[in-house]
């Protein structure tokens, strides 16, 4: 059973979500909290598997929230709520240590996808996360810290090739591409210092 919890300051979104969790076999939602600090006072020693945080809360913000539960628990998995896919923010909380980003928009069953992924370590990334992440790669003069696969995979992303696109022309399986990414994911934590 995955435990999960979700931090959102709009009632109905935090309540619809917690709802659909509790509906989906294999998880279980713990905790709903309109804050960051009403949760790190009940949690800071029982963080669970799964933490579901928007990024505009009021207080400590989500990216700011995130920091400070990568001190306490590297390990827990950080998806971020959003209302836009591709933002700024987004990335920010990425580099802020998330594992990846939940619209909340998502169609039911595809947000419980991602859920579940995400809880597995597989970390998905789109063409515009791969454009920033190869940017900072290179800002960082850190692009030598990927091997020839992550760089090779990046680049296809950058370029918007789908994943199925790039199993063909790479010639890997959507495991090992998984496996990039949250490695990519991994290294780029690494040279932000919040890993």
């Amino acid at each position: 059973m995955t435990n999960i919890i979700i931090i959102e300051d709009v009632k109905t979104i935090r309540e619809g979500l917690k709802t659909l969790i509790d509906a989906s076999e294999g998880l279980n939602c713990i905790g709903a909290y309109e804050n960051f600090e009403d949760f790190i006072k009940i949690h800071s020693n029982n963080l669970p598997d799964v933490l579901l945080i928007d990024l505009n809360l009021p207080g400590i913000s989500g990216i700011e929230g995130i920091k400070k539960i990568n001190k306490i628990s590297p390990g827990c998995t950080i998806i971020v709520l959003t209302v836009y896919e591709e933002n700024d923010n987004i990335f920010e909380a990425l580099l802020a240590g998330a594992s990846c980003y939940l619209v909340k928009n998502t169609p039911s069953a595809k947000m419980i996808k991602i859920i579940k992924d995400a809880a597995e370590g597989f970390v998905p990334m789109n063409s515009f996360i791969a454009r920033k992440t190869y940017t900072s790669f290179d800002e960082k003069k850190k692009l030598s810290d990927l091997n020839n696969s992550e760089l090779s995979i990046l680049k296809k992303m950058v370029e918007g090739n789908s994943l199925k696109a790039i199993e063909e022309t790479l010639n890997i399986n959507m495991p090992e591409i998984r496996n990039h990414f949250k490695d990519i994911y991994s290294k780029l934590h690494r040279i932000y210092e919040f890993n």
